[in-house]
């Protein structure tokens, strides 16, 4: 039935694309009410230029998509993007994206580049934060490290905040939805000083009583509560010089760490188990929205985020700079391998385990561009970064009286819940980067651009001297010089595109890039711990990802701008890092796979077939193939994990005034996510997925209110958001349904 969808899904595509020629030979009169398409502005190259123009693939989210689409979470916008995916499982901050087959794993760095308002985030935990008051969001496939540098190994992820406007302005909007969820959000602005000093502010305060069951505590095991705020403050100093100061704050508490052991043999219809390796054969496939752990998973994230961007223009040069500031806590505990109502099996498992992030970073960046309109356009720039990251992981004897929470010491002496291992380490690095562009238009219809980064990565870690996994020779509290490592990495990141305007409506362009993502280290002892569960390879350093991708597109807008068609295809090598789970410790280790060959392209098609009638339809493919694996030579020749072969998106949207007092606004959006694998050995996949969103709702013409009702997984489809090898699975979110109420002023 899955392989039936899928080709009902393509046909729909291509059948879609098909029927726009139709629209030139309708009649005039049907041709005069046809809206043309509006044209997108975006900033992938670090100035503002048409979407069309840009020698890249890019899927670009404009304010007005964005909210007739309620993208709120960075998972809504992905979920419209081809190629592109996103698994969140844990924690609020924990999620695991895959872009063109270059994927994000646990405790590793994204496999992109996150902008937010020019300041690029220092770590992943913060790409999962509320979305709101949003004014564009881009997505840039393929290596964008000449640019954006570090991570951006798989493309990058450009969010702009609405900015402090000349007149006072803003909005509230309240939301009711499925499990007894509630929430406010509201935004305000405009000018303190007349064409002096403006700002905006922004707020939003989330409550979700949760939508699945513990039914051993009789308790929601996925409650949330959220609270975001953000300011904005814009300084015209001078005519030419312009500070803006922004700040923002995440409170995030809710559950966490909502998984199953698939092996486990229950004993009858109870929690309890007699037998935790007895059970089924572990599937992707197979589907629990139910959980067993006598423990109520606990997640706790803190997110603090500042920054200062100078502006000074000049006739001919642009000067920028931009410092700032980021801290993200997290903390999450609950039930260990296999949570169930049992304690203490085998005397190492189904107790506690817990986990405690603390990174504080800060950065500076300073650009110089041209400012004028002439064929030569070049930017040159520095950046520098400092990270401070400390992580904790423990298990501990589970005596039924709670989990003692652990930071950054054990409580190896705990009545209550004494810790039984501990591996924490401290890791300072220092990253700096040089880097470059410049681009030519050699004639009127041909364009030359050549980018060039060099980005310098050294990582320290100190090993904290009371881990239970393993020491460095002479590692103690009296001599900490001996718990310590380091390691430096470095590449020189290039670019290349050609770009050649066809005529005034179309382009092609070819590309040539190579991206990083810097080595790190695992938690120290993991590859020892993992040799003696009997995963043998895992080493307590990963090396440095590298990814060399070549390709091409066509970008056109037909029929007079009434349908917008992209076309790119990509060829990339990489040696991507994969996750591996030791459930006696709860150690999350990273590996890499040598060679991974990854080939595809997407297609992304717009058009507006009739006055308020937008169509929408892409396609994302990716084959990918392991050519070598040291850890497990017997997997040469699968495909990679985490990577969903097809993604295809098909949606329709329509807008029309009732009466002079009210308009209706309707859509629906289908996703198909191809079948995908989650371990090197293709054990077990994760069948495709076929997902709907729809959404109605009433309006004042003039913008001033709207009422709208939206459905998320309307058919109510049942996968798993995570599947770990050794069958720990984490269910995805059933069918939701939500009621916003809003007003502009």
């Amino acid at each position: 039935m899955n392989k039936t969808l899928g080709r009902i899904g393509a046909a729909s595509l291509f059948a879609l694309m098909a029927s726009h020629p139709q629209v030139s030979m309708a009649q005039e009169s049907d041709q005069d009410s046809i809206t043309m398409l509006e044209e997108i502005v975006v900033t992938a190259r670090m100035r503002s230029e048409s979407l069309q123009d840009v020698p890249l693939s890019e899927t670009a989210f404009s304010a007005q998509t964005i909210e007739d689409s309620r993208i709120d979470t960075a998972d809504d916008f992905l979920q419209l993007t081809p190629n592109v995916t996103l698994a969140n499982a844990q924690s609020a901050g924990v999620s695991f994206m895959t872009i063109r087959g270059i994927s994000q794993v646990r405790n590793g760095e994204a496999p992109v580049a996150v902008v937010v308002d020019g300041v690029l985030q220092i770590n992943n935990r913060q790409l999962t934060q509320a979305m709101f008051d949003t004014q564009t969001i881009e997505v840039l496939r393929g290596p964008q490290g000449a640019l954006y540098g570090r991570n951006a190994a798989g493309g990058a992820i450009l969010i702009s905040s609405n900015q402090p406007s000349d007149e006072l302005e803003g909005y509230a909007r309240a939301t009711f939805g499925t499990g007894n969820e509630y929430s406010i959000q509201a935004a305000v602005g405009g000018p303190l000083v007349e064409d002096k000093l403006k700002f905006r502010l922004a707020a939003k305060y989330q409550d979700i009583g949760g939508y699945l069951d513990n039914i051993q505590l009789n308790e929601k095991a996925d409650g949330l509560e959220d609270l975001t705020l953000r300011a904005i403050l814009e300084w015209n100093i001078s005519e030419n010089l312009t500070a803006t100061l922004r700040g923002s704050m995440v409170r995030t508490e809710g559950g966490g760490l909502n998984y199953q052991s698939q092996s486990v043999a229950f004993d009858g219809d109870t929690c309890n188990t007699s037998n935790p390796f007895g059970g089924p054969a572990p599937d992707a496939d197979t589907v629990v929205r139910t959980f067993c752990a006598n423990n109520l998973g606990f997640n706790e994230r803190d997110i603090d985020e500042v920054s200062l961007k100078l502006v000074y223009d000049t006739d001919d040069i642009t000067f920028t700079n931009i410092f700032s500031y980021n801290r993200v806590m997290e903390y999450g505990a609950g039930d260990q391998f296999p949570y169930t109502n049992e304690v203490d099996i085998f005397g190492i498992f189904d107790g506690s385990q817990t986990q405690f992030v603390d990174i504080s970073a800060w950065s500076e960046e300073f650009r110089m561009a041209s400012n004028t309109a002439e064929p030569l356009q070049w930017m040159v720039g520095a950046y520098y970064l400092e990270t401070d990251r400390f992580i904790s992981t423990t298990t501990g004897d589970d005596n039924r009286q709670g989990i003692e929470r652990i930071e950054r010491l054990p409580k190896f002496a705990s009545v209550t819940n004494p810790t039984l291992s501990f591996i924490a380490d401290d890791n300072n690095n220092q990253a700096w980067a040089l880097f470059g562009n410049v681009s030519y238009d050699v004639t009127e219809d041909m364009e030359i651009a050549v980018a060039l980064r060099y980005d310098e990565d050294k990582r320290i870690q100190n090993i904290s001297p009371l881990n239970t996994a393993g020491l460095p020779a002479g590692c103690t509290e009296s001599a900490p010089e001996n718990c310590r490592q380091e390691a430096t990495y470095n590449k020189l990141q290039p670019k290349v595109s050609l770009k050649y305007a066809v005529s005034e409506d179309a382009n092609l362009y070819a590309s040539y890039g190579e991206g990083f993502r810097s080595g790190q280290y695992n938690q120290f002892g993991v590859g020892a711990a993992a040799s003696g569960a009997g995963v043998v390879g895992v080493e307590d350093t990963v090396d440095a990802e590298i990814t060399k991708t070549y390709e091409v597109g066509f970008k056109s807008e037909l029929l007079d701008n009434r349908l917008r068609l992209n076309v790119a295809a990509f060829h990339t090598k990489t040696n991507p890092l994969y996750f591996v789970f030791i459930g006696a410790i709860g150690g999350q280790a990273l590996v890499n796979i040598d060679e991974v060959r990854l080939m595809g392209g997407e297609i992304e098609a717009v058009a507006s077939v009739a006055e308020g009638v937008n169509l929408y339809a892409s396609f994302g493919y990716t084959d990918s193939e392991i050519l070598a694996n040291t850890l497990n030579p017997a997997t040469v020749g699968n495909e990679a994990p985490y990577v969903a072969k097809t993604t295809l998106n098909l949606g329709a949207q329509y807008r029309t005034d009732l009466t002079e007092d009210f308009g209706l606004v309707a859509r629906v959006d289908y996703e198909r996510r191809g079948a995908q694998f989650w371990d090197p050995e293709n054990s077990t996949a994760r069948s495709a997925l076929n997902l709907v969103n729809a959404r109605i709702g009433v309006e004042d013409p003039d913008g001033v209110w709207s009422v709208t009702g939206s459905v998320r997984n309307l058919t109510d489809e049942a996968y798993n958001s995570e599947w770990v090898l050794g069958g720990f699975s984490h269910p995805a979110m059933p069918r939701t349904w939500h009621l916003d109420v809003k007003v502009n002023f």
